[in-house]
């Protein structure tokens, strides 16, 4: 392995490897900076933190030693604080938004506490910085962008507005040429040990758009190291299909489609062999967290996958994603400034400032986020390990440090990861705990890596690469976002940041297991295992280009998202009839006395919007109690 000698030492604090960007002090490491011209902030800063982030060390132990060994901590005879009128556990942005849904309706007196299991809030929209040379590079470690908020339902965009965000500012923002203008396009890194030769090519097919040219399927095809028959049928799949499944009807097609896996569509009915199989396989995981081999045929024709278009199904395919808007709604951070908007509008005190473009650079003051004073309060490093209805109020005892506290709020919104919901909600009963099983949260890693400059990327002439059987399914550099202070990078020569995507899966495995199979590899692997794959990797890909990790990686941020995305219906192993509208999930998320459910997971959408309507639908069903 190399060793980034030029990035980190290492120090060990309580078995924990933190690294330290060079160039960084470790004051600054750890939040010293500015809000304002004169002002100093020399408190926590946690954005600033690299190494292994996300789910972090200390963030879920509490929780494992509760669900895995059943440990119970003594319920404290005292209340930490005075009574609240909402205690909501959780602090990502289901639970911050129902913070500020309950205070709309409440007043702006309502003394509202939040508890999160993290050091920061925001849950899976992180925020990671880092110090390029006296550059501070701003990305997102978690919830990526506002996708298709034309689809939103009217609450949603409503939330969004009221906070301060502009979505058509973003079309300014957002500078949907930049790659292009540099003849920069997106493509496919074949590695050595399973193609004989590092190498890159073009991607010789296209998700979502037209068909590729046939010039640029053939050229792409003709570097694979494939058998010449094997070639051609991937130019037949990607070029012009035949009717594969001709002789049937397109409602016979579509429930065929819809019971087979994409992948065994490629095998069995059109005639591909393993080799395409698996070269195609991952090419879906950052949007559904699993491979081909567990995503219907019919979800390959409703994205354009190669072999589907000589079916004639596409007019009848139905589409329960159906918008126009581009891709183009993402902040520097991503979401993360949605969590940061919410921080501001229920604590002005804590985020300085009045737009959603003077948030993006905006220091936040952690310090000021549990002050007794304040009427909303956000209280991080706590883990929930109990919530239970008493005395027409909800009892929440929460683990910090070790040591047990109690707090007490007349109404209560559990707004964390639903799988723990039964081990902390002792009336939950048999028929909710049987549906919370069944929404098995999707793990997944983004990481971040701090770059001195991207040349290597511009003289190879891609912007994204996927690697069908590299260790990262793709490696991108980041979306070219100026907004807020902050300018994409301009030149080649500039610092920027690549964002690199890890999806732990099973192939052959059904969904649900493939998830649980995949968090458990990730609680195996170190940093250190990480930064190996990562100089690995990317020296493959880019080291004949001129890149050279020692000397132009200058930080890395591992977000480890074990509990990642929440789980949505699959038409393969789920009813095709189950829907954010229908299924368990409704059976899952049903109050507990004065404690609604919130989240996404709630929602069995892993979307903003999911989070905000969850959010809003908890916040109802107390008042109307």
């Amino acid at each position: 392995m190399t060793r980034l000698s030029s990035i980190t030492r290492r120090d060990f604090l309580g078995g924990v490897s933190l690294p330290i960007v060079a160039g960084l002090a470790p004051a600054a490491l750890f939040g010293c900076g500015g809000n304002a011209p004169g002002e100093t902030y020399a408190g926590p800063y946690p954005p600033a933190l690299t190494g292994m982030r996300g789910s972090h060390a200390g963030s879920f132990e509490v929780a494992h030693a509760r669900a895995w060994e059943g440990k119970t901590w003594p319920r404290p005879e005292m209340q930490t604080d005075e009574d609240y009128d909402l205690v909501v556990i959780g602090g990502g942005i289901s639970g911050l938004a129902a913070a500020h849904f309950w205070r709309q309706r409440a007043g702006e007196n309502a003394r509202i506490l939040i508890l999160d299991n993290h050091d920061d809030f925001g849950g899976h929209a992180k925020r990671n910085e880092f110090d390029v040379d006296g550059e501070k590079l701003i990305g997102y470690g978690g919830s990526q962008s506002l996708d298709g908020p034309s689809a939103w339902s009217k609450v949603a965009r409503d939330l969004v507005k009221e906070i301060g965000i502009d979505l058509e500012k973003f079309h300014d923002y957002f500078d949907s040429e930049f790659y292009a203008r540099r003849n920069m396009t997106r493509g496919l890194y074949l590695n050595k040990p399973h193609y004989g030769a590092d190498r890159l090519i073009d991607e010789p097919y296209a998700l979502w758009s037209s068909t590729p040219s046939e010039e640029v399927v053939k050229t792409a095809v003709s570097s694979i190291p494939w058998p010449q028959d094997v070639r051609a049928k991937f130019a037949e799949l990607a070029l012009a299909p035949p009717d594969y499944l001709a002789g049937k009807s397109v409602t016979e097609k579509i429930d065929l489609l819809r019971r087979i896996s994409y992948e065994r569509f490629l095998l069995q009915y059109a005639g591909a062999n393993e080799d395409i199989a698996v070269f195609l396989r991952r090419s879906i995981t950052g949007l559904w967290g699993v491979g081909w081999d567990a995503l219907s045929a019919l979800e390959g024709a409703r994205i354009g996958m190669p072999g589907m278009a000589g079916l004639g199904v596409e007019g009848a395919i139905p589409l329960p994603y159906d918008n126009d808007d581009p891709y183009i709604f993402h902040f520097p951070d991503g979401n993360a400034s949605v969590a940061r908007l919410l921080v501001r509008a229920l604590r002005p005190d804590v985020l300085p400032g009045a737009t959603m473009e003077d948030a993006v650079t905006a220091q936040a003051r952690y310090d000021l986020l549990d002050v007794e004073e304040a009427p909303i309060r956000i209280r991080l490093n706590s883990t929930a390990v109990e919530a239970k209805n008493i005395d027409g109020g909800v009892d929440v005892v929460y683990v910090t440090g070790g040591d047990a506290f109690r707090v007490r709020g007349k109404n209560a919104i559990y707004a964390g990861y639903l799988h723990m919901l039964p081990y902390i909600a002792p009336e939950i009963g048999a028929v909710q705990r049987e549906a919370v099983e069944t929404l098995e949260k999707i793990p997944l890693v983004y990481v971040n890596v701090a770059l001195r400059n991207w040349r290597a990327f511009d003289k190879a002439g891609y912007h994204r690469l996927y690697s069908p059987q590299g260790f990262f399914e793709s490696i991108a550099l980041d979306f070219p976002v100026s907004m807020g202070g902050v300018t994409f990078s301009r030149s080649p020569d500039q610092p920027v940041i690549a964002h690199l995507q890890y999806v732990p899966t099973e192939a052959g495995l059904p969904e649900r297991e493939q998830h649980r199979a995949g968090r458990a590899k990730l609680y195996e692997m170190t940093f250190d295992d990480f930064e190996t794959q990562i100089v690995e990797q990317m020296t493959g890909m880019l080291g004949p280009f001129g890149f050279d990790a020692a000397r132009d990686i200058a930080g890395i941020t591992v977000n480890r998202w074990p509990h990642g995305y929440a789980y949505e219906y699959n038409e393969l192993y789920d009813p095709w009839t189950w829907s954010p509208a229908y299924g368990p999930h409704v059976t899952a998320r049903q109050p507990l006395g004065r404690m609604s459910v919130a989240n996404s997971d709630a929602s069995a959408l892993a979307y903003v919007q999911g989070a905000i309507d969850a959010a809003h639908r908890a916040v109802n069903e107390l008042l109307a109690l």
